[in-house]
């Protein structure tokens, strides 16, 4: 569900996987592959995700809509 969530808020404002990673400090391939589910952001990573999109971590990880 956070892969979805990422790739939907990183849509939503119009960013490529590479903005979003150096928005956050982090490499494209990274966003990648949570957009694919295949790593799991870390807890300071999901914070940074959290405060560049303006959302709640729970809504992030799909806890509530």
């Amino acid at each position: 569900m956070y892969g979805e969530r990422i790739r939907e808020l990183r849509k939503e404002r119009n960013m490529s996987q590479k903005q979003l990673g150096e928005a956050i400090g982090v490499d494209f391939r990274t966003v990648s592959f949570w957009e694919t589910e295949r790593y799991e952001p870390s807890i300071s990573q999901i914070i940074k995700l959290c405060k560049l999109f303006q959302v709640e971590s729970d809504y992030l990880l799909g806890l509530i809509n």
